[in-house]
């Protein structure tokens, strides 16, 4: 275990009480509030909770499957520090039949297509698989209650990503390397059952989009309203394309200068001047999403290799710089840095 792994699990221990408290709070908070909604006549919008009966706290629809996905994995992973009792209370609440079948009736009709796209489809997706995955009597009742739900965004995946002839790279919501990342573990767990067309086309896309990408921008970055970096979303994601040494030869291709710590933008935290305006409190979420990437780069590279220990210790001084803004902040930060939080943490 390297130091930085010792401190995480440390962080972890310490954090998954204040963790779980954030994202229980969150997913019965129906106000303030964010809606994408798409006006096909002229009839007014209906309440949060009327138009998302399970997804509708957490400022946006997005942020609070996040949040879900926050309790699922403290509660599969790490029960004993956190409430469980209250936890289930809660998932058993909400996840239900009913009212995921009207999150489907939401979702369904073709004009909502592109809603949520890839970010709010892969969160999903994520909190499926942590569900779908878990050999515990309450989850198999939630996982079959999230299939339809799932099924709808993944038939979505089907029918984007071959049209999709180029990517979205920008740091927010519809960066597509970060949509197929998140996807691909519930991919997975469908191949696993025979059902391989999500993995193929996930995986032909991230080669179409990104395989031969070389000398990478980084030192454009960051952008004034990212939570994701365009250039370590894309690494990430290929790490789980490419066995070791394939994958650093890519990335020495993509971000030629890492052992050197350049481009300097990369290793240097954002800087968060005002977190009660929503846009500029997106950094904090960059912050953890580079510590996040640096550590899964890290972990993919060959043992020995010369760019792993900037890569650890930049992981660090970006956890450091935005962590503890995960509890007692502006709700523009804790309704959904929780996720990046335990994201990097567990």
């Amino acid at each position: 275990m390297t130091g930085w792994d010792a401190e995480r699990s440390r962080l972890l221990t310490a954090s998954a009480g204040d963790l779980a408290g954030i994202a229980l709070e969150n997913v019965v908070r129906e106000y303030p509030h964010h809606e994408s909604h798409w006006h096909v006549e002229g009839k007014s919008v209906a309440t949060p909770r009327r138009l998302h009966p399970c997804f509708y706290g957490s400022f946006d629809w997005h942020s609070c499957v996040e949040m879900f996905w926050v309790l699922m994995r403290l509660l599969r992973r790490h029960s004993a520090l956190v409430p469980a009792a209250e936890i289930r209370e809660v998932l058993d609440e909400h996840l239900t039949v009913e009212a995921l079948a009207a999150e489907v009736a939401y979702f369904a009709p073709r004009e909502y297509r592109a809603t949520q796209r890839p970010y709010g489809w892969s969160a999903l997706l994520e909190l499926a698989v942590e569900t779908a995955t878990w050999d515990d009597p309450d989850a198999v009742r939630w996982s079959s209650a999230l299939r339809e739900l799932s099924e709808v965004f993944v038939t979505r995946y089907l029918d984007w990503l071959p049209q999709a002839t180029y990517p979205i790279r920008y740091g927010i919501h519809e960066n597509g390397a970060f949509g197929l990342s998140r996807a691909l573990p519930y991919a997975d767990h469908l191949a696993d059952r025979g059902e391989p067309r999500l993995r193929q086309v996930i995986t032909e896309t991230a080669w179409r989009w990104f395989g031969a990408d070389q000398d990478y921008p980084g030192s454009w970055e960051p952008s004034g309203a990212d939570f994701l970096s365009p250039a370590l979303a894309e690494a990430e994601l290929m790490t789980r394309l490419l066995p070791a040494t394939e994958f650093a030869e890519w990335l020495r291709r993509f971000l030629p200068d890492l052992a050197d710590r350049r481009p300097a933008t990369l290793f240097t935290p954002a800087v968060v001047t005002d977190p009660t305006d929503g846009q500029i409190a997106h950094l904090h979420g960059l912050n953890l999403h580079r510590a996040w990437c640096w550590h899964r780069l890290a972990q993919a590279l060959p043992a020995g290799d010369d760019r792993i220990p900037a890569m650890l210790d930049t992981a660090r001084v970006h956890g450091q710089a935005s962590l503890p803004q995960v509890v007692g902040s502006s709700y523009m930060v804790e309704h959904f840095l929780a996720y990046y939080a335990l994201l990097l943490l567990s």
